[in-house]
């Protein structure tokens, strides 16, 4: 019984002494192991590694990429124009050695150094462009510009700048509304001179239409007088042919056409000579 117990006491002591000798590095961690409070390895891949108790001790930092939320910063433009910026940093320790050299393994003390890195870049970058420049289009230029020349100055800190990005830019209430109004005052200049454009094209497109329906109108006027010529001669051919084959026939016909006409209603009155050509046929046929 008595040796099972030592057994036991030694198995005990020796798995403390394991577990005092060794150290887990995670995969979302770098580690530094000290000897005697110096620097002796830095260890950026995950596994099970030893140490020396008492002598040698490790500090933990977190390996993952890590967001940086900046405070909105002022800066001048090239024109001497205050803009307000927001944007955020991604970053993570690259190297836990000068990372802790540099910091002291303290996150505010390296978020504050970063802070001050980018704002010295970004007070170049914006004092290089127009106001234009930095609303319309150069933001990507910016933002590229300041991760790659402030990404050389972290390296000293043991700091990688994953991405620089700006989310908002805008102008202090003052400027805004000068802007606002240059801008209203531009577009409604582009607006005037568009329909201006449309209106000189509008009247072309009138006069167009207006001569080529006069035209139109010209041509069947022109067709419908000929058609109607064309028709009265034959109409008058046709009369002067009839009027030829039987004088009397035509003659009495077109006097039935003049009874019909001059007699169409009941009440129709007709104050004539009895002896008037009109009742020629009235009278009887001079047909022998």
């Amino acid at each position: 019984m008595g040796n099972i117990k030592f057994g036991l006491v030694v198995a005990v002591f020796i798995g403390l002494i394991v577990w005092m000798s060794t150290y887990i590095v995670h995969e979302r961690e770098l580690v530094i192991k000290f000897k005697l409070g110096e620097i002796v390895e830095s260890v950026t891949s995950p596994g099970l590694y030893w140490k020396i108790p008492v002598i040698h001790n490790i500090r933990r930092f977190d390996s993952r990429v890590l967001t940086l939320d900046t405070p909105s910063e002022r800066f001048l433009t090239s024109e001497k124009k205050n803009v307000i910026v927001d944007s955020f940093v991604k970053w993570r320790i690259s190297s836990p050695r000068d990372y802790y050299t540099s910091t002291q393994g303290d996150e505010r003390i390296a978020v504050s150094r970063i802070v001050s890195i980018l704002n010295d870049e970004m007070k170049g970058q914006f004092g290089s462009k127009t106001l234009n420049e930095v609303i319309s289009g150069e933001r990507s230029a910016i933002m590229q510009a300041v991760n790659e020349n402030a990404g050389k100055k972290t390296r000293s800190l043991g700091v990688e700048l994953v991405d620089v990005r700006i989310k908002k830019v805008e102008l202090p209430e003052n400027v805004s509304n000068s802007v606002f109004q240059r801008m209203i005052k531009e577009r409604a200049t582009v607006a005037k001179a568009f329909r201006s454009a449309g209106e000189e094209q509008a009247k072309g497109i009138r006069a167009n239409a207006d001569r080529q329906r006069t035209e139109v109108l010209a041509e069947a006027y022109r067709k419908s007088e000929e058609i109607r010529g064309d028709g009265d001669a034959q109409a008058s051919k046709i009369y002067a042919d009839a009027f030829g084959e039987d004088k009397e026939f035509y003659s009495f016909t077109r006097s039935l056409s003049a009874y019909r006409n001059s007699f169409k209603n009941s009440g129709d009155i007709l104050v004539l000579n009895p002896e008037s050509e009109f009742f020629k046929y009235f009278k009887g046929s001079n047909l022998k």
